[in-house]
Parts: C-alpha cells; sequence; structure tokens
C-alpha cells in the first residue's frame, strides 16, 4: 500500500503536464498525494495580466509550509509551474491568505491532504472568512468536513477532533477573519476507509447561519425572517442561527450572509450560500440562498455539486476495495477530476445511471397481459405523468471505482 508522496518507480519521476489555469489546486493537491511531479503549463498567457495570480501564488507557499522538500519552480513570465512534491509534515502552520480569495479558497482542498501528513495539523487562515466564489467557514464546517470524516477510520475518533473554529469573521474587501483548523491523522496501520453512500433518502432537517459583521444586528434577523418565510412551507424542521460579531472580532469591512445546510434521512448534505453585495437587502439575499438550496436538492445525488470532486479524489485515496456514490449531473470540475484522477492514479470509475443500476425510478406501469388496448386519453396521461416525472426525477449516476490504498505519512510509534 504506497504512503503519500511516496516515488519509487521511474513513472513517477516524470512530471505530468497540463496546461491552464483551471484545476489548479486540485492537481497540486493530486501531486502531493501521489508524490508525482507535474508542471502546468499555458497559465493565462493571453490575459492582461498573464501567469499565476497572487492567490495561487499563495497557494503555493500554503503547501511548501505543509510539507518538507517540495521544490517549486515559477516560469520567468508566470505562465509556467512545475511542483515536485516532498513528505506531508504538517504540524503549527500560519498563513495569511490576503484579500484577493477567501479562506474558503485555501482550506477546502487542504483539508484531504490534512489526514496524511506526518504531524498533526494545526492551521491558522488569516483573511476573508466568506468570499464570493469559494466556500464560506459555515459551509466547510457544516458540509466540508462531515463529508471528509466519512472517510476517516474509526480509529481517528480517539485523536484529536477534525474541527474548524471561527476565531473572527472577516468579509470582503476588507477581510480580517481567521479561522482555526486541526485534523486527526490516519492510523498508522490503516488509510482511508471505502464508501458506501448510495441511498439519497428524504431531507429531514435545514439549518442555517445567517451572520453579520459591522453592519446592525437586525440585518440577520432580516435574514432568518426571510429565508423562513421561503423554506419554512416545505419541512417544518428548520433552525437558522443568527451569529453577528462586533468590535475586534467583526474584520475590517460590513457585511451579511446566509449559509444553509439539509440533512437527509440518510445523511446526505446538500449547502448554499448567499453573501450580500453593496445595497442588496437581506430579503433578496435570503430569498437566493433558499431558493439555491432548493435547487440543489432537486439536483439529486448524495454529495452537492460543490463537493463532488472532493468526493471523488477520496475515492480514488481509499483502500483497495470498492467504493460507491449516487451523485447528481456531474459539474465541470468533477468531470476533470475524473480525467486528473486517472492521470495520476490510474484509477478509472464506472458510471452507470441510477435506474440502470438499481436505483428507485417512477416509470409508467406495463400493460397486464391480455390487455388489447387503452383509451387514447388515458395515454395522453401516462405520457404527461412521463414527461412531468423526467422533469422532477433528478439524473443521478452511480460512481463506482477501486481505490489506490494511499497511506498517511505518520510513523509508528
Amino acid at each position: 500500500m504506497p504512503t503519500a508522496t511516496a516515488s519509487t518507480s521511474s513513472a513517477s519521476t516524470r512530471h505530468l503536464r497540463f496546461r491552464g489555469h483551471t484545476n489548479f489546486r486540485q492537481r497540486l493537491i493530486l501531486s502531493c498525494l501521489t508524490g508525482r511531479p507535474v508542471r502546468i503549463d499555458g497559465i493565462r498567457p493571453d490575459d492582461t495580466e498573464p501567469g499565476i495570480q497572487d492567490f495561487e501564488a499563495g497557494f503555493l507557499r500554503l503547501i511548501e509550509k505543509m510539507t518538507n522538500g517540495t521544490v517549486v519552480e515559477i516560469g520567468y513570465t508566470g505562465t509556467s509551474v512545475s511542483l515536485r512534491p516532498g513528505t506531508i509534515s504538517g504540524g503549527d502552520v500560519t498563513h495569511d491568505c490576503g484579500v484577493s480569495r477567501s479562506v474558503g479558497y485555501y482550506l477546502e482542498w487542504i483539508a484531504v491532504l490534512a489526514p496524511f501528513a506526518k504531524k498533526e495539523v494545526r492551521l491558522t487562515l488569516k483573511g476573508i472568512t466568506t468570499g464570493t466564489g469559494d466556500a464560506g467557514v459555515d459551509i466547510l464546517r457544516t458540509v466540508t468536513l462531515p463529508l471528509l470524516s466519512q472517510f476517516l477510520p474509526e480509529g481517528t475518533a480517539f485523536a484529536s477532533p477534525l474541527e474548524l473554529r471561527v476565531i473572527s469573521r472577516g468579509m470582503a474587501p476588507g477581510g480580517g477573519g481567521a479561522v482555526q483548523f486541526r485534523s486527526p491523522l490516519l492510523p498508522t496501520t490503516s488509510g482511508l476507509r471505502a464508501l458506501n453512500f448510495n441511498a439519497t433518502g428524504r431531507v429531514r432537517r435545514i439549518r442555517g447561519v445567517a451572520s453579520a459583521v459591522r453592519v446592525s444586528p437586525n440585518m440577520a434577523s432580516r435574514l432568518v425572517d426571510s429565508s423562513r418565510g421561503v423554506l419554512g412551507r416545505y419541512i417544518p424542521d428548520l433552525y437558522i442561527f443568527a451569529d453577528v460579531f462586533r468590535g475586534e472580532e467583526a474584520g475590517r469591512s460590513p457585511g451579511f450572509a446566509l449559509s444553509l445546510v439539509s440533512t437527509s434521512t440518510t445523511g446526505a448534505l446538500q449547502c448554499a450560500e448567499v453573501l450580500s453585495t453593496p445595497g442588496t437587502p437581506p430579503e433578496d439575499v435570503a430569498e437566493k440562498a433558499s431558493r439555491s438550496l432548493l435547487s440543489e436538492i432537486a439536483s439529486g445525488g448524495c454529495v452537492g455539486r460543490q463537493h463532488q470532486a472532493h468526493a471523488l479524489l477520496l475515492m480514488a485515496c481509499g483502500p483497495e476495495d470498492v467504493s460507491k456514490i449516487r451523485l447528481g449531473a456531474l459539474t465541470p470540475t468533477a468531470i476533470q477530476m475524473l480525467r486528473d484522477i486517472k492521470e495520476f492514479t490510474s484509477v478509472v470509475f464506472k458510471i452507470a445511471h441510477a435506474e440502470l443500476a438499481g436505483g428507485s425510478a417512477v416509470g409508467r406501469p406495463s400493460k397486464a397481459q391480455g390487455e388489447t388496448g387503452s383509451d387514447s386519453e388515458e395515454e395522453e396521461e401516462l405520457e404527461e405523468e412521463d414527461i412531468e416525472t423526467a422533469r422532477i426525477q433528478p439524473q443521478e449516476l452511480i460512481l463506482t471505482c477501486v481505490g489506490v490504498g494511499i497511506r498517511g505519512a505518520r510513523k509508528a510509534a
């Protein structure tokens, strides 16, 4: 069973080559986990500001802080980057994320790397805690980390907990927030565990956090009331917590945001998050977040669209056993992750429609034997029912793979 960053064969010393800045973080994390060097060319060559951006350079610096022996080379124009991974050392790390991207840009993939470290990871990130385009700290705490915990073996429960603490909140553009992340280590005798998450279940509760900094506390209350007006018609078990920060814990910029998470009877999580923009009333933010959550639930799957790629990567890194998961329509990020996983680990996923793989489906009843026919009106009604069912029923997929059994760098005592 290979360990993270193990590189013993000649093939593992050859750089894997990619082009473009899309999936930049995912490829670097795959490189660190598999020990395979990677080179990325053609990073924004035709833009007015070519090459890697400051937040991408910051992600590279964070990887250097969390590893030992990693060699990073950036081309003169910044349009090419090569990384030769070292050992995932972990330990106490503090990193300033700046104000270009939120801490979620860094943490949502670093969290996947942390359990494979040699020492327990205690990571402090400073910057924007909730930003546009990245997972906010509330989504990371309530969705990303629970997803990761499903892959951790039970032995890690006796170590430090997998947790994310919000020390202070910081909205864009000024930031000023800080979070602390801790992750247990994988046991020395095993790696991740196989996942069999094939039942979506029915939504049984919705929880949320309405956060407000440097604005009137009434803004958070208006977020809560407006969201209840939309979601309360669908489910009674609904609770949204108003989280108001003041003083030094409120960062440098005013703003408010609403994050929502639905939990099904089988533990499937779907999430949505919307933050304020100048001049936007809380009611509009709450309605947009609520509608987005309903859209996520309607898309189906045991994992939300935002976390599909995370689940696929963890399945590929899992034990040499069958892992299976039900997902909704694959996002472009998840599709590219499947291709990158094949490049780095040679793991290939089997993909089948949920209905063909034994999932529940609602179809038109067939005629009984000996029945000669039916009225045209009945046939039209059945056809209309089929069309309506196809419109409502999500197009779910069953993805299956056998992992490569990557183990952590932790040494036995």
